[in-house]
């Protein structure tokens, strides 16, 4: 689908699609076509949160407008889903990043990410844990909270990780914010991906962790092949037609290994090609779904936040974010979800910034292309959901330039 990546895609005996079916496609898949419904149960906030293969949750503001984009309500039913088996966890990821994942869908995503090969880390070499190091440190973790019916903080955490492993552990090595962090919260990441760990609620201003065994009682991360095998198919389902290279890019994992992932996939017969105007992806081999019955986008107006699961995991970058769209909104490094965007009939149309002050909000939109009478309608009417979902007693809508930096 990246014309300088995976081109030996066999396509010839597969279907073909547009790119307008498959706009439609991803945009249905990801609940993104519709009027979103009002007064969700937690059960259907992980419904949403599953079929877009997670919410990236580092800012959770984001990760709750991510949901209500697609769900509607207000964030305090995105809230009250964080607890039972019926409704989110909090954890971390793809790419080693905070995410809302659907509670039910831990073990897939625990067997999936613990099989990950490791990379390195960007540190230097002396502060790096080592092999032995991590895995002591992930042990700590899991035994620490075991018993912790509470959860703990990260400083009670790394108390208990110090006291069973050694003072290296808690060597101020990490730069973090305006500060350090000690040597053992390089694995932190990898605990939860093993199932060692999830977060559990705040304390106060503090986050806490807790063992997915006090969500999910019996939890174990399912069989490396089937969780594998699992998670392609939920990717391919809400993003594809995709490669190999694109897959690795969105989980964080080495494409050699994602194409041998998807070579192993195809020859049981799980994938088939496909060709899209000329490039090339896979599917599910039991997607059979007619694209034209898809819901379609063409006329959809949405305001996605931050790190948004549609923008982060669609490709290509070129036709998600066209002309002007990828020099305002990507990163020089081609990153998506640096900023929240208007997307437009499936593909990005121009950003958007939310300034709050208590209850009240100015909403500024700076669109790359002309907003015909029925799409400033639309774009009304986003709004309108925005201050619904956030509870404001007034928004203003103003449509202009964006002057304000990425991540602002």
């Amino acid at each position: 689908m990246d014309t300088d990546t995976d081109t030996d895609i066999d396509t010839a005996e597969g279907p073909r699609l547009s790119w307008r079916q498959v706009w439609d496609r991803r945009m249905a898949r990801h609940g993104l076509s519709g009027t979103p419904a009002s007064a969700p149960t937690p059960s259907r906030v992980a419904d949403v949160v599953a079929a877009m293969c997670g919410a990236h949750a580092q800012v959770m503001s984001a990760a709750e407008l991510s949901v209500g984009a697609r769900l509607g309500g207000t964030r305090a039913d995105v809230r009250a889903a964080l607890g039972g088996a019926d409704g989110l966890v909090k954890t971390f990821g793809p790419r080693g990043t905070v995410h809302l994942l659907a509670a039910r869908d831990l073990p897939m995503w625990t067997g999936a990410l613990s099989a990950l090969p490791s990379g390195p880390n960007g540190l230097p070499q002396a502060s790096r844990l080592t092999d032995d190091q991590t895995e002591q440190v992930v042990e700590a973790i899991a035994v620490a909270l075991t018993d912790a019916d509470e959860g703990l903080t990260a400083d009670e955490l790394g108390d208990a990780v110090v006291a069973a492993t050694g003072p290296w552990a808690g060597d101020l090595v990490m730069p973090a914010f305006q500060g350090m962090w000690p040597r053992w919260r390089q694995a932190l990441h990898l605990a939860a991906h093993r199932g060692a760990l999830c977060f559990g609620p705040d304390r106060g201003r503090k986050a806490t962790y807790l063992s997915p065994q006090e969500r999910l009682p019996g939890f174990r991360p399912a069989p490396a092949d089937e969780a594998l095998g699992a998670l392609v198919a939920r990717y391919l389902h809400a993003y594809g037609p995709a490669t190999p290279r694109q897959f690795a890019q969105w989980l964080g994992a080495p494409p050699a290994w994602t194409a041998t992932l998807f070579d192993t996939l195809a020859a049981a017969g799980s994938l088939r090609p496909v060709d899209v105007e000329g490039d090339a992806g896979w599917l599910n081999a039991d997607d059979d779904a007619d694209p034209d019955q898809e819901a379609p986008a063409a006329g959809t107006l949405r305001l996605l936040p931050y790190f948004d699961a549609y923008v982060v995991g669609c490709h290509p970058r070129d036709r998600l974010f066209p002309g002007p769209a990828a020099a305002r909104a990507l990163s020089r490094t081609g990153q998506a979800g640096n900023y929240p965007v208007l997307l437009i009939d499936g593909t990005v149309a121009g950003v958007w910034h939310l300034r709050r002050s208590g209850r009240r909000a100015d909403l500024t939109v700076e669109p790359l292309t002309r907003l015909t009478a029925a799409r400033r309608h639309a774009l009304e009417e986003e709004a309108a959901r925005i201050g619904s979902f956030l509870d404001t007693t007034a928004l203003r809508l103003t449509v202009g330039t964006v002057t304000v930096g990425p991540h602002a």
